[in-house]
């Protein structure tokens, strides 16, 4: 990147933050009952249908029917799609992003995988920069819950601590799947100083409200093939910030899933 561009990049970022720090308290208030329900009704219509495909032995994961389509796979190229709805699932003062990603590994299985999630305290060096830290709060079985502290940077840079229930699931000896669910998600000023804070609900800007992560993984074709869908929940973008919020809402989404994809695969590659 040339100085001038780079110099260009550096002011629109701060002009961005500085704006965000001015902009009016309601601005990031919590999620309405509606949109919530909303959301709620989008994540249990995604259930129910994951849960069809993780009874099927043909259909375990979605499209991959065509014979193109594995071939790509097993040649090293991730299929990332977008499923958000052209609506926005019609959400109160909110918006809803649904991606998809699906990538195969030669070699790995599913304890491979399963030993390589569960290791939550590993998470902030396999998923470096964007995991700062990650800890396990409560374990039952397969059953977690995790504080995760995030960063992410697209034009701005947001640090959040976020809370998950996570569950993983073997259905037989080559095929299983995990949820992760948000519980709590905390906006983050001044991370890593003496002054940090989390933020109240009227301070927070709504970057994100819900995340959601489902897994399904199995194994065949002398690999593991992978599948992650994340569901997200932000608020819409307030008047006259569009170009400040907006690629960051709309870029993050799909470039985290993209980024945990990839640093996945190649974890189990090692």
């Amino acid at each position: 990147m040339n100085r001038n561009k780079f110099q260009c990049v550096v002011m629109i970022g701060s002009l961005a933050a500085a704006l965000l720090a001015s902009a009016p308290a309601c601005a990031g208030e919590e999620p309405s009952a509606a949109a919530v329900a909303g959301f709620n009704s989008y994540i249990a219509a995604l259930e129910a249908r994951l849960a069809r495909q993780h009874q099927s032995s043909s259909q375990f994961l979605a499209g991959l029917s065509s014979p193109q389509t594995l071939a790509r796979l097993r040649h090293g190229k991730p299929l990332v799609e977008n499923l958000t709805p052209a609506n926005g699932a019609d959400l109160p003062e909110a918006t809803l992003y649904d991606w998809r990603g699906t990538a195969f590994v030669p070699g790995a299985t599913p304890a491979d995988f399963e030993r390589l999630m569960r290791n939550f305290a590993a998470f902030p060096k396999r998923y470096a920069p964007q995991v700062l830290s990650a800890r396990i709060l409560a374990q039952d079985g397969d059953h977690y819950q995790v504080l995760m502290r995030v960063r992410q940077k697209h034009v701005i840079t947001v640090v959040m601590d976020t809370a998950y229930d996570v569950t993983f699931r073997r259905l037989d000896t080559k095929r299983g799947f995990s949820s992760s669910r948000s519980t709590r998600i905390s906006e983050i000023a001044s991370a890593g100083k003496t002054q940090e804070r989390a933020l109240s609900g009227a301070e927070e800007h709504g970057f994100l409200w819900r995340l959601n992560t489902y897994w399904s993984y199995e194994q065949r074709d002398g690999g593991l093939y992978m599948q992650i869908e994340s569901v997200s929940l932000t608020r819409s973008i307030p008047a006259g910030l569009g170009w400040a919020i907006g690629p960051f809402a709309e870029s993050v989404p799909r470039e985290s899933l993209e980024f945990t994809l990839h640093e996945t695969c190649d974890a189990l590659r090692k």
